[in-house]
């Protein structure tokens, strides 16, 4: 597969085709934010239960994190889920992305919310492309409806035999065009209900044995290979990702950096924004995850992975974590200019990427009747689709707390 003919890069959700104007989120008008704030907008943290703590208040309004993701153990209602977001929200120097995984299957966050959704590998089954795009319109739509504005979905990794007892029922095909195939038609629904989508693990995590989460995968595969595998979906759907997550992987072949994925400028900067052209937000997978924290710190970590050519640091739960991190790039670019222009081009990213593509936030219509309704209509996706819901509905390793 060529990777010099692919079509223009279109990474921002599309505008309306209905004649109305799209709104636009108001931002700061600034040329340039202090040190501090340009560190705190780098980071997507995690909070511990469904509403902020007075020390998570503390912590969030000293950091002003970019973003917030949400798990199983924030959400228990829908107006509590909506209320923890607007408070998060005010509390942000910028509008913030309010993040979520939503996969269906095994990765739903929402179904004891609403009602469980078909994984992607059940969805992909039917083989019919009209439900591949109502898959991925009715997951944004459940996000809307509570408040947020971005789904880390669709999973871009081959359904390989190597991570067929890892990643399950999240993958969909042994063959890059039919993953192409499913994400094209997921993402469509996606942009439909104007949340912005994250596509996962670059550069793959099919060949991979081991849990990321646990441990970092080393991946033996040729690169003639993943170009016409593992990386094919990525050439084929990137111009309509506004994100992109990079694996906690090591890719050791020829000539290839042998670090993780996250921290690699090899990856990053060489393959996915050079020679795939992603026009979008880099983010890295969670940084308390073993696949990173097994090789390095987390102050190596994060300063590491802006050098590679992420923009944005994901880090789900422990504020100490978050604390370190966000310290560390304050104390790295102070020492720095190299890297204080780092940061600083980081934020631009991210600052022109909100201006562009979010809207403003609005209270929820979160009656009764509108949450019967979304949640009648998963039911019935789920009946066309015809899988039972998913036993376990996290893979990460507290799952018993969340």
């Amino acid at each position: 597969m060529s990777r010099r003919r692919r079509q223009k890069p279109t990474s921002a959700p599309k505008a309306r085709t209905d004649g109305r104007r799209q709104p636009r989120v108001f931002m700061p008008r600034r040329r340039n934010m202090e040190l501090a704030e340009q560190a705190g907008q780098i980071l997507i943290a995690g909070v511990e239960g469904t509403s902020l703590s007075a020390e998570e208040r503390a912590w969030f309004h000293h950091i002003r994190p970019g973003g917030i993701i949400l798990f199983r153990r924030n959400i228990e209602q829908a107006p509590q889920v909506a209320s923890l977001l607007r408070e998060a929200n005010r509390i942000g120097a910028t509008p913030l992305l309010r993040c979520v995984d939503l996969e269906g299957g095994l990765v739903d966050r929402l179904r004891d919310v609403i009602a469980p959704m078909p994984s992607a590998s059940a969805v992909f089954a039917t083989g019919r492309r009209n439900l591949f795009r109502q898959h991925g319109l009715l997951i944004a739509r459940e996000a809307r409806t509570l408040g947020f504005n971005t789904v880390f979905a669709p999973v871009l990794d081959l359904a390989l035999p190597e991570s067929a007892s890892i990643l399950r029922t999240r993958v969909v095909s042994a063959a890059p065009w039919r993953v192409i195939d499913y994400a094209r038609g997921f993402l469509a629904g996606m942009q439909k209900e104007d949340i912005l989508a994250c596509g996962k693990h670059f550069p793959g995590l099919g060949g991979g044995a081991i849990d990321s989460h646990q441990s970092m995968p080393v991946i033996h595969r040729m690169t003639r290979l993943m170009w016409r595998s593992d990386l094919a979906p990525w050439l084929a759907v990137a111009a309509h990702l506004p994100f992109a997550m990079v694996a906690h992987a090591s890719y050791p072949w020829l000539g290839r950096d042998p670090a993780p994925a996250t921290v690699s400028h090899y990856w990053v900067t060489n393959v996915l924004r050079r020679q795939i052209r992603f026009k979008g937000v880099i983010l890295s997978d969670d940084m308390e995850m073993g696949g990173i924290l097994s090789q390095m710190s987390i102050e190596e970590a994060t300063v590491q992975a802006l050098l590679a050519g992420i923009q944005m640091i994901e880090i789900c739960r422990d504020p100490s974590l978050v604390q370190r991190a966000y310290e560390a790039l304050i104390k790295e670019a102070e020492r720095s200019p190299a890297f204080r222009e780092v940061v600083a081009s980081a934020w631009r990213k991210i600052y022109r990427s909100k201006k562009r593509w979010l809207q403003p936030a609005r209270r929820q219509n979160l009656s009764p009747a509108r949450l019967d309704r979304i949640r009648d209509e998963v039911k019935a996706f789920a009946a066309q689709v015809g899988e039972a819901p998913a036993v376990s509905a996290d893979p990460e390793p507290w799952a018993a707390q969340a």
